[in-house]
């Protein structure tokens, strides 16, 4: 299944131009509040109608403005996750979770109702109401209520906004599990880096209503020249690694990677786990040569690729680790000093404690 968007609307003085492919797998919609992400879901999803273009799911147009097709929401077969579950107060879980099969003969098999509870964790709350549940399970109830509609599309705008971090973290889990298992195009509205980072296979950088770069999750959160329409992100590394070794005594986990191992604090994943986990480009600093009697744990060596124009006086590095390119803020004055210049062989310095996991690798 796959999904195309080109279309363009006028909302006032806004204007949405937006253009791009996504596939089964996470593509995240990102960038600043105000660039239009939810309007283009709600495009997707039939509740915004564009001024032109087209929107084919599958081999299906269901809007297409040059020959006058816009198929009505309820025959879309999209799923719409919103940032409150926006569940029946007066159903039971159960209730809400059967209300998604009124639009699917599939979704009524029980097979399928079985299999989404298992996925999302839900047995133990199906007789519950909507007001005895928490932020994150009327989440995990709308999302499976949307699962049951048997969608051909997934569009969750923002899911985790209204959650506190430890219900974020719960939600992301399954979504997780969800990516891997559920084999459908999903888009993930979020300007929450963490967010994207850790869900997203692709991802769609939105700007004032206009597409500023798509790409894979490393190649569009990485580059520091994209820093002005992420708002105050910072570019990095984002890499896909696997656990190889817990050390249960002093909580750190070694992790390989294409350009060798790092080692990262606080990974509570299994020993053959997948694991995600971005570096920012302020926490890697560069040597000449090896340190000797050093506390940094993770020290790489790698080539210099190129050196980014200097921004107050601060200069972005890319430093190629095997097949991962890092990437290094340090000053103007210490390339100078250095002698810095692409093709130069490096040291890069990470601190374990500095390394943010975002527990999980690819789908």
């Amino acid at each position: 299944m796959s999904l195309t968007v080109d279309i363009e609307r006028r909302l006032g003085a806004f204007r949405l131009k937006i253009a791009f492919d996504a596939g089964e797998g996470v593509t995240a919609l990102f960038g600043r509040s105000g660039a239009g992400k939810t309007s283009v879901v709600n495009a997707i999803a039939g509740v915004l109608r564009p001024d032109r273009g087209r929107i084919v799911i599958g081999d299906q147009a269901v809007f297409d403005g040059a020959r006058g097709i816009n198929v009505p929401t309820s025959k879309r077969r999209v799923g719409y996750v919103f940032q409150e579950g926006r569940l029946f107060p007066h159903l039971s879980v159960r209730q809400n979770l059967r209300y998604g099969g009124l639009f699917s003969a599939e979704a009524r098999r029980p097979d399928h109702f079985e299999h989404v509870i298992d996925l999302l964790g839900l047995r133990e709350l199906l007789d519950r109401r909507p007001g005895n549940l928490s932020g994150g399970e009327k989440q995990r109830v709308a999302i499976g209520r949307a699962l049951l509609c048997n969608p051909r599309l997934l569009l969750l705008d923002e899911p985790l906004a209204s959650l506190d971090a430890h219900r974020r973290n719960e939600i992301l889990q399954y979504i997780e599990l969800m990516r891997d298992e559920v084999r459908v195009p999903i888009i993930y509205v979020s300007h929450a880096v963490e967010e994207v980072v850790r869900v997203a296979d692709a991802v769609v950088l939105m700007s004032a209503g206009e597409v500023v770069k798509v790409g894979t999750t490393d190649e569009v959160m990485g580059r520091p020249d994209l820093r002005p329409a992420a708002g105050t992100f910072e570019g990095g590394a984002v890499i896909d690694a696997k656990v190889v070794e817990q050390d249960l005594r002093h909580d750190l986990a070694t992790l390989a990677f294409e350009g060798g191992t790092l080692t990262v604090a606080n990974v509570d994943a299994l020993v053959g786990e997948p694991v995600r986990v971005r570096i920012r480009a302020r926490d890697v600093s560069i040597a000449l040569r090896r340190p000797q009697e050093i506390s940094i744990q993770n020290i790489l060596k790698g080539t210099i690729r190129e050196i980014g124009s200097e921004r107050g006086g601060a200069v972005d590095v890319a430093i190629r680790v095997g097949d991962t390119l890092l990437r290094s803020r340090v000053t103007q004055r210490a390339v100078e000093s250095l002698g810095l210049a692409p093709g130069r062989v490096v040291y890069a310095l990470v601190k374990a404690v500095s390394l943010a996991r975002t527990d999980s690798g690819p789908g």
